[in-house]
C-alpha cells in the first residue's frame, strides 16, 4: 500500500478531533504519519449499512419497506469490495491469495462479474462468515423501520460533505448521514450509529460530533439546526438533542482550544499516547511507548525552543481536506 507523503494537519473533522482527544499520538499516526490500519468488521459493516440507509431514499416512499432495504446490503457489500479489495481479509483469503485460485474461478460460469472482480473476490471468502456479517447488516437496516418511517421522510440531504471556515481561519469539515428541513426552514441533523447507545457518562463524543456539525452548518447557513438526532441500530434508540446559539459558540471554543493543542504537538513534534480502555482494539500498539513500541521518525521539521512560529513545520490553517 502507498502511503501518502506527510503533511502537517490543515483542518478539523469530528472523528480526528475525537482521536486527539482519546490519544494525541493516535491523531499523529493517522493524520501525519498516515499509516494503514487492518480493516475493521465493524466499521465495514457500518459502511455498508450507512449505504443502504442513503439508497432506500431513493425510492418513491412507497416502496420504501424491509425486503427491499434489506435485499440492498448484498449489492452494497459488493460496491464496497470492488472499491476495497483488501477487505476480503475480514472473510478469508486476501486479494493476492485469491489470485492463486484464478484459473479455477475463470473457468467457472458466474452470473454476474461486478467492477474489479468484486464477484470473483467474492467467490475466494469464507461463505459461512460473510453470510454471518451480512445477516446482521440486515438486522440492523430492519431495526431502523422501528425507530425511524422512512415513508413519512424525505431529507433535504443525504451524505452530505460540508465545510466551513471560522473567522480564526479554522477549516471545519464532515459528512453528515442525513439532513433534514422542515416547512418552516428548521433542521435537523440525523446521524446512524451501528453500535449501542453508550452509557450516560460517555454520551458526550457522540454529542460532541453533533454539535459539530451543528457548528459547521450554522456558520454555513446561519440558522442553528433545531435538533439533533442519534440513531443507535445496534440498541434500538433514539438520542435527540436541541442546541442553541450559546451551546455552539462552546462547541467553536472547544474546538480552537483543540486546533492550538494539535499545533503546538505538529510543532514541537511532541505527540503523547495515552492509554485508555480503546488501546485494546489500537493497531499501532507496537509502535506505542505505552505498550514497548517506539513511534517511526517524526516525518516533520520540528521549531527548536525560542524561533518564532513560521519556521515550523506545520502552518496555519488552510482551505484543504486532511
Amino acid at each position: 500500500m502507498t502511503r501518502t507523503a506527510a503533511s502537517p494537519p490543515r483542518s478539523l473533522s469530528p472523528s480526528r478531533a475525537a482521536d486527539f482527544q482519546q490519544c494525541p499520538l493516535l491523531y499523529r499516526f493517522r493524520v501525519i504519519d498516515k499509516l494503514p490500519e487492518a480493516p475493521s468488521a465493524a466499521a465495514t459493516r457500518g459502511t455498508v449499512v450507512h449505504a443502504v440507509l442513503e439508497r432506500v431514499f431513493d425510492a418513491p416512499a412507497e416502496e420504501r419497506s424491509v425486503p427491499r432495504a434489506r435485499e440492498l446490503v448484498a449489492p452494497e457489500w459488493r460496491r464496497l469490495l470492488a472499491k476495497r479489495p483488501e477487505l476480503a481479509q475480514l472473510f478469508g483469503r486476501s486479494p493476492a491469495e485469491s489470485a492463486d485460485g484464478e484459473a479455477e474461478l475463470d473457468g467457472a460460469e458466474s452470473d454476474a462479474t461486478g467492477p474489479d472482480g468484486a464477484e470473483s473476490d467474492a467467490s475466494a471468502l469464507d461463505e459461512e462468515r460473510l453470510a454471518a456479517f451480512l445477516a446482521e447488516a440486515e438486522r440492523l437496516v430492519e431495526r431502523w423501520f422501528s425507530l425511524e418511517d422512512p415513508t413519512r421522510l424525505e431529507p433535504a440531504e443525504r451524505e452530505l460533505f460540508v465545510e466551513a471556515t471560522l473567522d480564526s481561519g479554522l477549516l471545519l469539515r464532515g459528512v453528515i448521514d442525513r439532513v433534514d428541513v422542515a416547512p418552516s426552514g428548521e433542521i435537523r441533523i440525523v446521524d446512524y450509529k451501528t453500535g449501542k447507545a453508550p452509557p450516560a457518562a460517555y454520551a458526550g463524543g457522540a454529542l460532541f460530533q453533533m454539535k459539530f456539525y451543528a457548528l459547521v452548518l450554522w456558520r454555513l447557513r446561519g440558522a442553528v439546526p433545531r435538533r439533533l438526532q442519534l440513531v443507535y441500530l445496534g440498541s434500538g434508540e433514539v438520542l435527540t438533542y436541541d442546541p442553541t446559539e450559546e451551546d455552539l459558540r462552546g462547541v467553536e471554543r472547544k474546538v480552537h482550544a483543540l486546533w492550538d493543542a494539535i499545533q503546538r504537538a505538529t510543532e514541537s513534534g511532541d505527540w503523547r499516547p495515552r492509554r485508555g480502555r480503546l488501546c485494546d482494539w489500537c493497531d499501532h500498539q507496537a509502535r506505542c511507548p505505552e505498550f514497548g513500541g517506539t513511534p517511526p521518525p517524526y516525518p516533520l521539521q520540528v521549531r527548536a525552543p525560542g524561533l518564532p512560529e513560521q519556521s515550523a513545520g506545520a502552518s496555519e490553517p488552510a482551505v484543504a481536506r486532511e
